[in-house]
C-alpha cells in the first residue's frame, strides 16, 4: 500500500513547537521529513518530561523524521542546504523574519533553485507588520487572540492554557496550508510561501467575537466551564470523588437531563425553551444536576447518563486514556519499539483513511541520526563529512 504522501520531501528546519508539528503530521501521512537540526540538537530534546536523560516530547514530536545535523549559519551548511532544496518539495522554518534572507537562503533564492518549492514560514506575528520580528511563542497567541480574556472564573484573571494550545492549532493549520500549497502547484507548476502567523489560526477556533463586536459591540466575558449559549453544561463531582462533564447544546438532550436528574417541573419554565435563555438560569440547573450527580459514584452517573440518552462524559487523565476501551477500539494510542527506551506508547495518527490510513514509522531519533545517510545523497561524506563534524556545521 502506497502513503498518501508518498513522494513528498519536507526539510524541517523549525523548532518549538508548531512548524515541527505540522512536519510529524505530514509524515505520520507518509512524507519523507528530513529534520534539520543544529549540531547542539533540537531545543525540545530537553523540554519538558525526560526519562534517563531522554526528552519524551521529542519521541513523539521527531517522530517519522530522518535526524541530521546541519548549521545553516554557516556558508559551508548553506551550501548544503541548497543541494538539499533542490530535489525538495517543502521547507518549513520558523526563524525570526530576515534570518533565511540573512544566510542567502530566502524564497528568492530557493525558488530559483527549485521554482516548485513550498516554503512554510511559521512565526509569531507573520512576516509582515510592525510586531513580524518580535519573538513570538504561543502563550502571546492565547493572550492577543482572546482566549485568555475569555477563559477562567468569572472574578479570576484571565486564564493560559497549560499545553501548546496556539501551537497545535498553527500545526494543524500549518499542515493544511502545506497541502493547499501543494494542490495549487499540480496547476501552476511552481511553489509559494506559506505566511503562518501563530496569532491568527486560533481566533477562528474561538467563534464568532469579532463580528459580534463588530455588529453588536458585545464583549464575551469568563463564565468559567459555563457556556453562555446553553445550559446545563458545567463540570461536576461525584460521590467518589470522581468528576465528569455534560453538554445539553441540543434542546432534547437538556430535557432528558432534567427528567433523569428529577426535575422535569423545570422544563415547563419559560425561559427553559431555548439554550440562551437557559444559560440566564444556571444556578438553578447546576444545582438541580449537581446536588443528583453528588450523590452517586462517577460509573453509575455515565451509565444512568447513558440510559437516558443524555451526554455526559468522565473527566480523565492519561492514566484513564490509556485503559479506556473507546480509545483502544479507535486505535488511538500506539505502541512503538524506541531503541533508547524499548517500548513507548503515545498518541496515534489523527485520523483513519480506508485506503491510506497513515502510519507511525519510527520514534524521535537521536541527534544527527541520518546524517551521514542524508547528507551522502548530496556527495558530502568521508573526508567532508569528519571536517564538517570538527568546524561543528554537522554532528
Amino acid at each position: 500500500m502506497t502513503d498518501a504522501l508518498s513522494g513528498i520531501r519536507v526539510l524541517d528546519t523549525a523548532t518549538l513547537f508548531a512548524g515541527p508539528l505540522a512536519a510529524t503530521l505530514l509524515a505520520d501521512y507518509g512524507a519523507e521529513v528530513i529534520k534539520i537540526e543544529h549540531p547542539k540538537g533540537d531545543p525540545v530534546r530537553s523540554h519538558g518530561a525526560q526519562r534517563d536523560g531522554v526528552g519524551l516530547w521529542w519521541k513523539m514530536l521527531g517522530r517519522g523524521k530522518k535526524a541530521t545535523t546541519l548549521y545553516l549559519g554557516s556558508p559551508e551548511g548553506q551550501e548544503i542546504f541548497r543541494k538539499m532544496v533542490a530535489d525538495a518539495d517543502v521547507v518549513i522554518e520558523n526563524f525570526r523574519p530576515g534570518t533565511l534572507e540573512r544566510w542567502g537562503l530566502g524564497y528568492d533564492e530557493l525558488r530559483e533553485i527549485n521554482p516548485g518549492i513550498v516554503l512554510a514560514r511559521v512565526t509569531g506575528f507573520g512576516q509582515t507588520g510592525p510586531y513580524a520580528k518580535r519573538p513570538g511563542f504561543g502563550t502571546l497567541a492565547e493572550a492577543m487572540s482572546g482566549f485568555a480574556a475569555i477563559t477562567g472564573e468569572p472574578d479570576g484573571p484571565p486564564t493560559l492554557p497549560p499545553f501548546g494550545l496556539a501551537d497545535g492549532i498553527a500545526a494543524l493549520t500549518t499542515a493544511f496550508a502545506v497541502m493547499t500549497a501543494l494542490r495549487a502547484r499540480e496547476h501552476s507548476g511552481h511553489g509559494q510561501v506559506v505566511d503562518l502567523a501563530i496569532i491568527e489560526p486560533i481566533l477562528t477556533l474561538l467563534g464568532p467575537q469579532i463580528i459580534a463586536y463588530d455588529q453588536l459591540g458585545e464583549l464575551q466575558e469568563r463564565t468559567g466551564n459555563r457556556s453562555t449559549n446553553n445550559a446545563p453544561r458545567n463540570t461536576y463531582r461525584t460521590r467518589d470523588g470522581g468528576w465528569v462533564a455534560i453538554s445539553t447544546s441540543a434542546q432534547s438532550i437538556a430535557e432528558r437531563v432534567m427528567r433523569l436528574v428529577g426535575r422535569p417541573e423545570l422544563i415547563d419554565e419559560p425561559w427553559f425553551a431555548t439554550g440562551a435563555e437557559r444559560a440566564k438560569h444556571a444556578d438553578v440547573l447546576d444545582d438541580a444536576v449537581g446536588s443528583w450527580i453528588a450523590e452517586r459514584d462517577r460509573e453509575d452517573v455515565i451509565k444512568a447518563f447513558e440510559e437516558a440518552q443524555a451526554a455526559v462524559a468522565p473527566i480523565y487523565t492519561a492514566a484513564d486514556i490509556m485503559t479506556d476501551p473507546q480509545f483502544n477500539a479507535l486505535g488511538t494510542i500506539a505502541t512503538l519499539m524506541d531503541d533508547e527506551l524499548g517500548p513507548v506508547r503515545m498518541q496515534n495518527v489523527l485520523f483513519r483513511l480506508s485506503e491510506t490510513p497513515g502510519r507511525i514509522t519510527s520514534t524521535g531519533a537521536p541527534v544527527g541520526a541520518h546524517t551521514e545517510e542524508v547528507l551522502g545523497r548530496y556527495g558530502v561524506e568521508g573526508e567532508q563529512l569528519d571536517r564538517l563534524r570538527e568546524q561543528g556545521v554537522i554532528r
